[in-house]
Formats: structure tokens, C-alpha cells, sequence
């Protein structure tokens, strides 16, 4: 009985459709469920809030609106116009791991950004496009971005696998810092719900009005964990792009 109510049950990966495809496990889980859930979320709202273009718009249209432009915006302020073109991707990465996120705050659901392969999977992607982006525009000079400007030759030997390292344990520390928030959040969700079910109604109020200030917060953690790992990504997009260092 301890282990059904073990605050890392939440995260345990459930085999629905059980696949295997050449001695892999393909399986269809509780992830896949909630990652399509949330890509058909964003769908919806995407394509329903949109199919009017009232001149006032609704609430939802409103939604749809202000999400757009607040992309729009950061690629602009962060990449310049020159990344227009790369606005379906960061506007699709945002509002997956947005909707990923929220989706886990209701009761019994499960939360995608929670575990590591998810958002490294994401991390991997947004890094080999970079460096791709890097060479595609830049050719070889883009390897001048491992080499700090104005600095004395000597010092090159020391700051130059330094910057390389840096560079590749960039797709390590986008996926961890988002999957830890998760997992630690909703970890400490789950542990003072527990202590709310064990003291009671009358000794469990002082838990339960954390658990609700906690959930707010936890509400605020995944707008901010979704906007941290989409900021990150333009700013590695200007790299590219731009070649600054």
C-alpha cells in the first residue's frame, strides 16, 4: 500500500499498447496519451479560436492572439527579423511544453516535461537544428563562435575547448532544468496532499492552504519553465544566426 501512495508514482511510465518493432519497445504509455493530448489542445485552440477573425475578438481569439504575438515578439527582440522564418517552430515548441506542463496540474493526469527523455528529446532537436542553421549560413566561420575575440593566442588553448564544451552541454541543461522543475514540484505537491489526507479535516487545514499556495506557484513554474526553455532557444537561434559570441 506505501508504494501506491508513493509521491514518485505519479512519474511511473505505464505500458498502454504494448508495440515492439524490431526487438525495440515502441510502446504506446501514459506519456504518448498526454503528449498528444496536449499537441491536440493546442490544435483546437489554435483552429477554433481562429476560424472567426472577429475585429473584436473573444476570449479564446484573444488567447490565440496575445500567445502569437508574445513569440512573435521575443523572436523579434531576440533574433530580428531574421527569425521569422523559424516562428512556427519556437511558437509550436512554447505552446507544447506550455499545454505539457499545465496538463499535469490536474488531478490524476500525467506531466510529459517530467521526465528527462521527453525534454531532452526536445533540448537535442533544438540544438541539432542550431548548429545546423550555424554551418547552413555561415559555412565553416560558424567554428569561430569557439573563438573569443581579442583575446591573446596563448589563452586560446585554455578558452577554446572550454567554449566547445559549453556548447554541446547546452541540449544537458535546457532538458534538466525544465524536467526538474516539473518533477520537484509536483513532488512536493503530492507530499502535502499526503499530509492533508493523513491529519484529517480538522489538523490537515494548515497543508491544504499550502497545497493551494503551492499550486499556484506550480501554475506560475510551468508558464515560466515554458518561457525559460523558449527564450534559451532564441537566444541559441541569434548564435546561429548571427554568429555572436
Amino acid at each position: 500500500m506505501a508504494e501506491q501512495h508513493s509521491p514518485l508514482e505519479q512519474f511511473q511510465i505505464r505500458r498502454l499498447v504494448p508495440i515492439e518493432i524490431g526487438g525495440v519497445d515502441a510502446s504506446f504509455t501514459n506519456s504518448a496519451v498526454f503528449m498528444v493530448i496536449a499537441v491536440a489542445l493546442v490544435t483546437l485552440l489554435m483552429t477554433y479560436s481562429m476560424r472567426g477573425r472577429a475585429m473584436v475578438p473573444g476570449r479564446l481569439q484573444s488567447i490565440a492572439e496575445l500567445g502569437y504575438e508574445f513569440i512573435a515578439n521575443m523572436l523579434q527582440e531576440n533574433v530580428g527579423s531574421a527569425g521569422r522564418k523559424y516562428f512556427p517552430f519556437v511558437f509550436t515548441l512554447f505552446m507544447f511544453i506550455l499545454f505539457s506542463n499545465l496538463l499535469g496540474m490536474i488531478p490524476y493526469s500525467f506531466t510529459p516535461t517530467s521526465h528527462i527523455v521527453v525534454t531532452f528529446a526536445m533540448a537535442f532537436v533544438v540544438f541539432v537544428g542550431v548548429t545546423v542553421i550555424g554551418f547552413a549560413r555561415h559555412g565553416l566561420h560558424f567554428l569561430g563562435y569557439f573563438v573569443p575575440k581579442d583575446v591573446p593566442w596563448p589563452l586560446l588553448f585554455l578558452l577554446v575547448p572550454i567554449e566547445v564544451l559549453s556548447y554541446f552541454i547546452r541540449p544537458v541543461s535546457l532538458s534538466l532544468r525544465l524536467f526538474a522543475n516539473m518533477m520537484a514540484g509536483h513532488t512536493m505537491l503530492k507530499v502535502f496532499a499526503g499530509f492533508v489526507v493523513a491529519l484529517g479535516v480538522l489538523g490537515g487545514w494548515a497543508p491544504l492552504a499550502f497545497v493551494v499556495a503551492l499550486t499556484g506557484l506550480e501554475i506560475g513554474i510551468a508558464f515560466l519553465q515554458a518561457y525559460v526553455f523558449t527564450i534559451l532557444t532564441c537566444l541559441y537561434l541569434n548564435d546561429a544566426v548571427h554568429l555572436h559570441h
